[in-house]
């Protein structure tokens, strides 16, 4: 979507002497598309270092300038000699020793996750479930790309993030991304041609398994994953022995080392491997982090066996059972000093105490203490109990061979090696995830988080939401998953969840759940718009006759419709409506969030028709209304009847 006063003079002229817009029109044009509300969408994702240099602008005005570059143009750019004054106090100069992870290539990775890209995401609905309905996403398609693309939808809004990245054991792969073409041509070089060449290399033995291509991988996907997550949310990443230092260190860089909450230690074997050469590795790594550990809480887990065995009645207390808790400080637990005497008589000269005086008093007037000696306990009741608090060593996750199993149950063939058990992904949620929050993992593989989402909430009633991304990675043509008829890893995800939701309604299901098993398919796609939409100045006149429309041809009224939500960074799992009103399609996207019509001959009363509905939003097509007249009368009508609304045009 380009707008009209954008084009340069030159590209104007052209179009004039070529014949193609009346000369006429182009002050009308011009007219409208400046209105206030009818600016054209932008439909590439955000320039985080024009989002930077903007926050910079904010604290330090004096250091950033107007500069111009080798083609003439103006922009910002940050003075550092400038800057460097203002903080001389904490300057850290080069030569000066600090402590701090670094590695070749990170600087290009910063540059990978700031660079902007021109791309979409296309629905299909023919591979989703309750496509109309469902709160549920799957993106295919690089994470990357997907993680930018929602940058606008999800920002600050996501409760948790899990994520199971390549392992760099040697023989898995990691992700090759080429962003390095400079910004003035990123919009050609990513957006318009697929020029990125292979998405996956292996890291082999061979290439000495460096740690620095695996670090320029997760580093921008952690620093974009961060933005998303809420203020109290947290994120937890699998990881084993070979990079879990590393990734350590890069989360302390990404999250903030003040954020660490734990590193979790997950048993995923069943028995011993004694043909290891010094010790059997039974376990693999969950690392964990805060986006603000202030804010940040974990959610207590239901009463274990072992947990339920602690507590007795052997008084036959009519409360029911109980365990002792000594109410005494020891050490270094601090407290509060002061002598005490129970209603029974039973008195206790100066100590420090657990409670306070009002606390202590206000236990013994509930008969919530038992005595013995001169120790004081309190009686803590098991239906007082909030749960077992998490611990940092998982035994009772279940297991790798229990989570093969379970794929090969559903699947009927053992489709992958590494996936992680149900059991193990549901006591994660249950941890990080309320009942009514939403969950995003990046690196689905075979959607065990989708999985273990949609039965935890058919077990507790809970409305949990899940994004799942997934590359289309294809599965290897000796593997048993090709033979079984999956030519990648993104449709054996998709096929899991569409059997494992199926499944989870044939069985017992809580009477408050939603019932919600479906997922809306987007696939991450070059942008739906050609290349005078971005890039007008570059056309000669041969060019531009068949430039009028700036529309792909084998793009759908339903692809410039998630384009436009993903631009305006409206829900993409909102519900979805599509209405004939006075012969055109109408799209109502959760009811009156967005109303769109991208159909040609918009005529007045359609556009007064739906000025009538009061929309927040509005947007047509540029060159969809049936006049001019009617293009440069739309902002009129819309300030006179919805005031509220904004129009924008593609």
């Amino acid at each position: 979507m380009t707008r009209y006063n954008d084009l340069s003079h030159a590209v104007r002229r052209v179009l004039r002497l070529s014949g193609n817009i009346p000369f006429s029109c182009w002050y009308e044009n011009e007219a409208f598309m400046k209105s206030k509300n009818s600016n054209t969408m932008k439909l590439h994702t955000p320039d985080q270092t024009r989002e930077n240099i903007r926050r910079l602008m904010a604290l330090f005005p004096n250091c950033v300038r107007e500069i111009r570059d080798a083609d003439g143009r103006v922009h910002r750019a940050v003075d550092f000699d400038q800057l460097r004054q203002e903080l001389s106090t904490s300057l850290v100069e080069r030569p000066r020793e600090r402590y701090r992870l670094d590695w070749p290539g990170k600087r290009a990775a910063l540059l990978t996750a700031n660079t902007p890209i021109a791309k979409t995401l296309r629905p299909r609905q023919e591979e989703s479930v309750a496509f109309e309905t469902t709160q549920n996403l799957f993106i295919e398609g690089d994470n990357l790309d997907a993680l930018k693309l929602i940058q606008e939808t999800w920002l600050g809004k996501v409760k948790m993030i899990y994520i199971d990245p390549p392992y760099n054991t040697g023989k898995d792969f990691i992700y090759r991304d080429n962003f390095t073409a400079s910004t003035a041509h990123y919009l050609l070089a990513s957006g318009q041609k697929n020029g990125d060449g292979e998405r996956l290399v292996a890291n082999l033995e061979g290439n000495g398994r460096f740690h620095s291509d695996w670090l320029s991988m997760i580093y921008p996907r952690l620093k974009l994953a961060r933005n998303l997550l809420r203020d109290d949310g947290v994120i937890f990443i699998s990881i084993d022995d070979n990079e879990v230092s590393n990734l350590r260190k890069i989360c302390d860089e990404v999250f903030g080392e003040e954020n660490f909450i734990a590193n979790i230690v997950w048993s995923r074997k069943r028995g011993k491997d004694n043909s290891a050469k010094f010790l059997s590795r039974n376990h693999e790594h969950l690392i964990s982090y805060a986006k603000l550990i202030s804010k940040a809480s974990f959610n207590r887990l239901e009463i274990s066996q072992e947990t339920k065995k602690a507590y007795k009645n052997s008084d036959n207390d009519p409360r029911g059972a109980y365990r002792l808790l000594g109410l005494w400080s020891r050490g270094t637990q601090g407290g509060s000093q002061y002598d005490f005497k129970s209603r029974s008589g039973k008195y206790f000269t100066k100590r420090n105490w657990l409670v306070g005086k009002d606390k202590m008093e206000a236990l013994d007037r509930d008969n919530k203490l038992k005595f013995n000696g001169d120790k004081v306990y309190r009686k803590l009741f098991i239906s007082e109990y909030k749960g077992d608090i998490p611990e940092t060593i998982w035994l009772d996750a279940s297991n790798a061979a229990n989570a093969a199993d379970e794929i090969k149950a559903l699947l009927g063939t053992q489709v992958f090696d590494t996936v992680k058990p149900i059991p193990y992904l549901m006591k994660m949620i249950k941890c990080g995830l309320n009942k009514d929050d939403l969950i995003l993992d990046f690196f689905a593989g075979s959607a065990t988080t989708a999985h273990a989402v949609m039965q935890l909430n058919a077990e507790d009633g809970g409305n949990r939401r899940f994004i799942m991304v997934q590359l289309p990675e294809p599965c290897d043509e000796n593997s048993a998953a090709y033979h079984a008829g999956y030519a990648s890893i993104a449709e054996i995800s998709k096929e899991r969840i569409r059997r494992a939701g199926k499944r989870i309604l044939d069985g017992e299901c809580h009477r408050d759940w939603n019932r919600d098993v479906g997922f809306r398919v987007l696939k991450v796609d070059s942008t739906n718009m050609k290349d005078v939409y971005y890039r007008p100045d570059t056309l000669n006149q041969t060019e531009l006759p068949g430039m009028v429309d700036n529309v792909k041809k084998d793009r759908t009224a339903e692809d410039l419709l998630f384009q436009v939500l993903v631009d305006w960074g409206v829900d993409l799992s909102l519900p979805i409506r599509e209405e004939t009103i006075h012969d055109k399609t109408v799209f109502f996207v959760d009811d009156n969030a967005l109303v769109a019509c991208f159909d040609s001959g918009v005529h007045e009363e359609l556009v007064k028709e739906l000025a009538r509905l009061k929309p927040l939003r509005a947007v047509f097509r540029d060159n969809g209304f049936s006049s001019d007249a009617v293009k440069i009368n739309v902002t009129q009508i819309f300030r006179q009847l919805s005031p509220a609304t904004e129009v924008k045009a593609i």
